[in-house]
């Protein structure tokens, strides 16, 4: 469990953070902005949120918990020495990347297919999860990267990728099935 007691404590005032091993890094490091991102896509699924109810809502706040167990498992990068440890480190693993899989084919399945490329828009909640889309894309890039140069679990890459699809899907969902998409029409304004 978590206790903060104090949300300042200094510690960081000279560009430096404690990763969850307690190793000290630049607030500028490739894992910190990897998992920093992961933080930045949960605040827009929270905006998504306030355009969402029942079923999307509930996926939507598993989304946010799971993205809390990302950033856990990022900022930790010992992955070697997990079992060292007098507790379980939490890490992503392949069920949260089958179970998105799962709601992607489910929501997917009642949809038209594409006969073009779609714009960001439409609803509210459509607009919020296109953002939500395009953040988590950007955290994804970030953690390819960061696996090229230090250990990443390969489940949070994966759950990544598959998490801008179910943004995508659901965005389609959030207008009107597909109905409402508001669609690309190359050199429209030429």
């Amino acid at each position: 469990m978590v206790v903060l007691n104090k949300i300042y404590t200094r510690t960081g005032d000279r560009g430096e953070t404690a990763l969850g091993n307690g190793t000290r890094v630049a607030k500028h490091s490739p894992r910190v902005a990897t998992y920093g991102t992961t933080d930045e896509v949960n605040a827009t699924v929270g905006l998504a949120r306030l355009h969402s109810e029942g079923e999307m809502d509930a996926r939507l706040a598993a989304i946010q918990n799971d993205l809390f167990d990302l950033g856990a498992d990022l900022c930790r990068p010992d992955m070697e020495k997990d079992a060292e440890q007098p507790y379980p480190v939490l890490r992503m693993v392949d069920a949260q990347v089958v179970r998105l899989e799962t709601e992607i084919d489910q929501m997917n399945a009642g949809l038209d297919p594409l006969r073009s490329f779609i714009l960001p828009g439409g609803t509210p909640l459509a607009a919020h999860l296109h953002l939500c889309r395009t953040v988590s894309r950007r955290a994804e890039r970030l953690a390819v990267e960061l696996a090229e140069i230090e250990a990443v679990n390969p489940a949070a890459v994966k759950y990544l990728n598959r998490l801008s699809d179910w943004f995508f899907v659901a965005a389609r969902i959030a207008n009107e099935n597909g109905t409402a998409d508001v669609l690309w029409v190359p050199g429209a304004n030429r």
